[in-house]
């Protein structure tokens, strides 16, 4: 069971990799994929953290919002 949910995981993370639009924005290339994660994983280490997350957060759930919209608006 705990498999199952480490994969289910893992898989809802690479969505979010493809939802922000960074597979096509790099080319697919995984290294210029790990390198932007390998960077705000840094910039999480450094003293600007909290400011770091809160900024992400919003930008998140605007992201969440409007792709709702988006979606809402697709299926009509």
């Amino acid at each position: 069971m705990k498999r199952r949910e480490r994969t289910q995981h893992l898989i809802e993370l690479g969505g979010l990799v493809a939802k922000a639009g960074i597979v096509e924005l790099a080319d697919d290339d995984r290294a210029v994929i790990l390198g932007i994660m390998v960077e705000a994983a840094a910039k999480l280490r450094g003293q600007d953290r909290e400011q770091a997350l809160a900024s992400w957060r919003r930008r998140g759930k605007r992201a969440f919002v409007e792709d709702s919209g988006a979606s809402k608006a697709v299926a009509r």
